[in-house]
């Protein structure tokens, strides 16, 4: 198990988690509850962590979330399934959630 991501907002760490799990990779968040221990502990210490379980799976997640972060001007790209237009965004069709290739 390796960690991919950390930040101290709970919706950003659970964004990052649903991209990566869209992809077919498992993964979990930690520390998910311990903000009531900020203060016994760092704060940072407390920022909610999404981990990998399988580490032959981190390199790929670690991409995923590279691209989520970047903030290209890419354009509007067509889903090859279903033909539905999504947001630049989006890693995955928002119509039938097939991969963006």
């Amino acid at each position: 198990m390796k960690m991919v991501y950390s930040n101290e907002n709970h919706f950003l760490a659970n964004n990052i988690k649903n991209l990566i799990e869209a992809q077919g990779i498992k993964t979990f968040i930690k520390n998910e509850f311990s903000q009531g221990a900020v203060g016994e502990i760092s704060a940072f210490d407390a920022w909610p962590e999404v981990w990998v379980y399988e580490n032959s799976d981190f390199e790929r997640a670690e991409e995923i979330v590279k691209s989520s972060q970047s903030s290209n001007d890419a354009a509007d790209w067509l889903c090859h399934k279903c033909s539905e237009k999504n947001d630049p965004s989006f890693e995955i069709c928002w119509h039938c959630q097939s991969g963006k290739s």
